[in-house]
């Protein structure tokens, strides 16, 4: 096993464990405001981290921009998504 191995998966067990991590900040934690940072903070940075694991095995440039690109994309849609369920959570009460 080489270094580049070892790294790969260290990052990717990390990711993984802020994605265990913000799965269960969704199940435990008791209102939406606390589990949508949850999700979109857990999550984006463990999708973040499994990416740039990833990318340290890619085959050339064309794909760790690809890998970039899908994470900027859910960085996005992840605080779009959030800040529309924030609202229409604050418009029930």
């Amino acid at each position: 096993m080489t270094l580049i191995d070892g790294l790969t998966m260290l990052l990717t067990a990390l990711g993984l464990g802020f994605f265990a991590a913000g799965s269960l900040g969704l199940i435990r934690f008791p209102d939406t405001p606390s589990r949508l940072h949850a999700l979109t903070k857990a999550d984006n940075l463990g999708l973040g981290l499994v990416a740039l694991g990833v990318a340290l095995q890619a085959p050339g440039l064309a794909a760790i921009l690809k890998l970039i690109l899908i994470w900027a994309l859910a960085l996005f849609s992840a605080g779009v998504a959030a800040q529309l369920i924030g609202r229409v959570a604050a418009g029930r009460r």
